[in-house]
């Protein structure tokens, strides 16, 4: 059984995702224990409201230490939401500028759309060779969100593989996912995507055993 850690430090809607990673078929165990969520095939770090509270949240236990220790050891990390927003270096909400994990490059920025929170299902444009998507590029996913990345500037020089880019598009084009080695992320939320969300999940647990 494929053992998967959702990453508890206080955020909402982690008992959602619990499920939603029970009905694809793993283990899951919903704590904070360093000991526990490094040795875990897996690692997902849910996320939901401000960018900054998040952020102190995630401190609070140590969670940039386990997300950072498992991404030194190429094991892997899927980051939710405001979980995947988490992962680029800043995070600017209400004039609120926060310096985020900083495993991407880049600012996370308020979306240039009439009508905010982008919530609802969105389509997706695939990036070639996804893992993630497979068999699913043309579902519809369930975003709620106001801010979003809306550029990619990561350089990445062979022998590593280019990072698989997943867009949507809300007001402007932004990052529906990404995938890149061990870390992956979505900033719409697969446990309330339905089927779809589902076999994306199913489709990330396929991976941690390779």
């Amino acid at each position: 059984m494929t053992r998967v850690v959702v990453l508890d430090y206080g955020t909402g809607n982690v008992h959602s995702a619990v499920k939603a990673l029970e009905l694809a078929g793993a283990d899951v165990t919903l704590t904070h224990d360093r000991g526990i969520a490094l040795e875990a095939h897996g690692l997902v770090v849910p996320g939901v409201g401000a960018f900054s509270a998040v952020m102190s949240a995630l401190k609070g236990v140590r969670g940039d230490e386990i997300v950072d220790r498992r991404l030194a050891g190429g094991r892997a990390v899927l980051g939710i939401c405001v979980g995947m927003q988490v992962l680029f270096e800043r995070g600017v909400e209400r004039g609120i500028d926060t310096e985020g994990l900083g495993e991407w490059p880049g600012t996370v920025t308020e979306l240039p759309a009439a009508v905010l929170p982008h919530m609802g299902w969105n389509t997706v444009a695939a990036g070639p060779d996804s893992r993630l998507f497979s068999g699913i590029e043309d579902e519809r996913f369930y975003f709620v969100h106001s801010y979003a990345a809306q550029s990619w500037t990561l350089d990445v020089q062979p022998p590593f593989p280019q990072p698989c880019l997943t867009w949507a598009d809300h007001g402007a084009p932004f990052l529906a996912a990404v995938e890149n080695g061990p870390l992956s992320a979505t900033q719409f939320h697969p446990e309330k995507s339905g089927d779809a969300g589902i076999r994306l999940l199913t489709n990330w647990l396929s991976t941690l055993h390779e």
